[in-house]
């Protein structure tokens, strides 16, 4: 509840269950928010079993000030997919349950860029995303084959979802799609026949993300397996062809190959100009280049990550791998803050590190080092860094020498805790986290941009 807000005033107060705005019960935060955005609406909520009605004065698009829990006041609709790349599924035993959540809401699709399959979406759901206008949505695609698709989904409903797909761009939705590639599955022609079928088919799609599927330690699915060198390169030849057709037919690239390709494939990245405005950023496209923007001083704001459409509202929690990330300025949070100019390591994945190393070697003091941390937690081939839990992040400070400042990218953290619970402050040394973008970066290392030292 936010001090000297309307709904304050009108003596709603924390802990209070809502039950309906203007005698509608909102089954979610997009809904609810839809309500409290007219002026004088109408709550009542239940205090303690008590049923109270608060006549709130407030004029249109005033925010309320009321902070709610969830984002979904119903059941989060589940993905009844059984895909064999789904990391849900390869998660270690004990982790927290909002982490184990399977969904394939396009609510949440809308709210916070989760990618759903369509196998559970209906005629209502169609009205009710054109009328409320609910985009963009993010569908995930993986082939455009009905046989395929339906065999990679390990659903019969996959093979006919895709007429959704169509229905909603014919209604104006930005779609952005999303193909995960798996190794003898849907790879190599079978995603040349994809992309094929996005240009017969759905050629309005806002764009399309081809990633690499995430195999950790804990997967039990043996058809399951990491890209070779070989089928890197063959993806981004693939994807590269098909941007220069798209370009040429619809004046746009459209299909982008997640940077980790490009440093599996050991090819160098784009330029930082065919990735647009970078709206492909949290897919792990285009990351690297803003990034160095970011970094050398070109761009005066971070580029990425985005926030959604819902981000100002008076409060929608993400779950799971979408929860916020830390408030305000997130390099000043730091326990036990060593002196200014003492040596510095960066925490970073494997791929993290990959990408940073030469930029801090050639634009920073000498004195400052990439701290690579292994994935055991999960193992396999999961080497991004937003996947760093805080067991892995401890073994990489236990021998590093105290007195240094250590850099913590906030993008490990969810509500301030890492993906196995533990706390920076559990940590074996202190750490300064850090925004996950290359001005925070840049000022948290004191360093100036290359821009001014050219």
């Amino acid at each position: 509840m936010l001090p000297d807000s309307p709904a304050r005033r009108a003596g709603v107060a924390v802990g209070d269950l809502l039950t309906a705005v203007n005698g509608e019960a909102p089954r979610d935060i997009i809904r609810y928010q839809i309500l409290v955005d007219a002026g004088d609406p109408v709550l009542d909520v239940d205090r303690g079993g008590l049923g109270l009605t608060f006549e709130i004065d407030k004029v249109d698009g005033e925010p309320l000030g009321i902070e709610v829990e969830s984002a979904l006041f119903d059941q989060v609709r589940t993905c009844d997919n059984h895909c064999g790349f789904c990391f849900i599924y390869q998660l270690p035993p004990g982790m927290r349950k909002s982490l184990s959540v399977k969904d394939d809401d396009f609510r949440l699709s809308f709210l916070y860029g989760n990618f759903t399959t369509l196998t559970r979406f209906t005629e209502a759901d169609l009205e009710r995303v054109v009328t409320e206008g609910l985009s963009p949505l993010y569908v995930s695609i993986h082939s455009t084959d009905p046989e395929l698709r339906s065999e990679l989904l390990r659903n019969r409903r996959g093979a006919t979802s895709l007429r959704w797909l169509r229905a909603l761009l014919d209604h104006g939705i930005e779609i952005h799609g999303q193909v995960v590639v798996c190794p003898g599955l849907n790879d190599g022609d079978a995603l040349d026949l994809t992309l094929t079928g996005v240009l017969d088919s759905y050629p309005e799609l806002e764009s399309l993300a081809v990633v690499p599927l995430g195999v950790s330690a804990h997967s039990s699915e043996a058809s399951m397996r990491p890209h070779t060198t070989a089928e890197a390169e063959r993806v981004v030849d693939i994807v590269e062809a098909w941007q220069q057709t798209y370009l040429e037919l619809l004046g746009r690239r459209l299909v982008f190959a997640a940077d980790e390709y490009y440093l599996l494939a050991a090819r160098p990245f784009p330029p930082a100009d065919t990735y647009g405005n970078f709206v492909l950023h949290e897919d792990g496209i285009g990351m690297v280049r803003s990034f160095e923007l970011e970094f050398s001083g070109a761009a005066d704001l971070p580029i990425g990550p985005r926030a959604g459409f819902f981000s100002s509202i008076d409060a929608a929690p993400a779950e799971g791998y979408r929860s916020p990330r830390l408030a305000g300025d997130a390099s000043a949070r730091v326990t036990l803050r060593p002196r200014p100019d003492a040596p510095v390591g960066i925490l970073t994945g494997p791929y993290g590190a990959a990408v940073l190393r030469p930029l801090v070697e050639s634009a920073t003091r000498d004195d400052v080092r990439i701290i690579e941390v292994a994935n055991d937690f999960f193992g396999g081939n999961i080497g991004v860094t937003g996947l760093m839990v805080g067991a892995d992040v401890a073994k990489a400070l236990a021998s590093e020498p105290p007195g240094h400042r250590y850099l913590l990218p906030d993008v490990c953290l969810t509500r301030g805790v890492f993906l196995d619970g533990l706390a920076p402050q559990d940590l074996p040394k202190p750490v300064e986290i850090v925004a996950t973008d290359g001005i925070s970066l840049r000022r948290a290392l004191g360093a100036r941009s290359t821009l001014e030292t050219s």
